[in-house]
């Protein structure tokens, strides 16, 4: 018995102006960008007070409301450095590690975090900019080329080990990277899929290339509406 893949649409996938699509697996849970990082004055501005208004009533006391509100305004710098590094999606994903073999391991709780950036590039074949998009990258690194349905792709990883800060402790990171050229030959789609978990690479590896494998520059639903036959 084959069970029929379940996907769930999001309203992004009608935009008129957008440039790739993309499933991602379940689990993740998209960050709401433009809600988030509203225009001052604007009517979504305006929106966001409105939904936080209860969660800040329902604050315990004014120090946790500060503390919320703090919070939230760190939250909102880092998206803010992220789209100025040209991101147009992150998700959160949550997963729950059921390949641990021993019981204190089984179970635990997996968190990563995954973006979609847009980077300007020279004007090139695409397997020239998907191979110029690794080089130089540090020795380390692990590279693959491979081409998809949406074309050449180059994937990297690598791991991070970031400095110790203000105590905190030096986790390890992995990240995992996806290099699609767009066909125009002009921009490249940087699919960035990162995670502490660096005892489960293989796992992540597949998450990204499954994404991917998914991934097109040609609206899927616009070519399966009866209307684009």
């Amino acid at each position: 018995m084959t069970t029929v893949p379940h996907f769930t649409v999001a309203d992004s996938a009608e935009d008129p102006d957008a440039d790739i699509w993309f499933a991602e697996p379940a689990g993740f849970t998209a960050v709401p960008l433009d809600a988030l990082l509203p225009p001052p004055g604007s009517p979504a501005a305006g929106d966001l007070r409105a939904v936080l208004a209860p969660l800040l009533q329902a604050a315990p006391d004014e120090s946790t409301r500060q503390r919320f509100i703090a919070q939230l305004a760190q939250g909102q710098q880092l998206l803010g450095a992220l789209r100025e590094e040209g991101t147009v999606h992150c998700s959160i994903g949550l997963h729950r590690d059921d390949v641990g073999e021993d019981a204190v391991r089984d179970g635990r709780p997996l968190l990563s975090f995954f973006t979609v950036s847009w980077r300007v590039t020279a004007v090139a074949p695409r397997a020239v900019t998907a191979a110029r998009a690794v080089t130089g990258l540090d020795t380390q690194t692990r590279v693959e080329y491979a081409e998809l349905p949406c074309g050449p792709v180059t994937f990297s990883e690598n791991v991070l080990a970031p400095k110790a800060v203000g105590g905190l402790p030096r986790t390890p990171l992995i990240q995992f990277r996806a290099h699609l050229p767009h066909p125009d030959c002009k921009r490249l789609a940087v699919f960035t899929l990162s995670a502490a978990a660096v005892d489960r690479r293989d796992q992540y590896r597949a998450v990204l290339r499954q994404i991917a494998t998914l991934a097109t520059f040609d609206n899927p639903l616009r070519s399966a509406s009866p209307e684009a036959s």
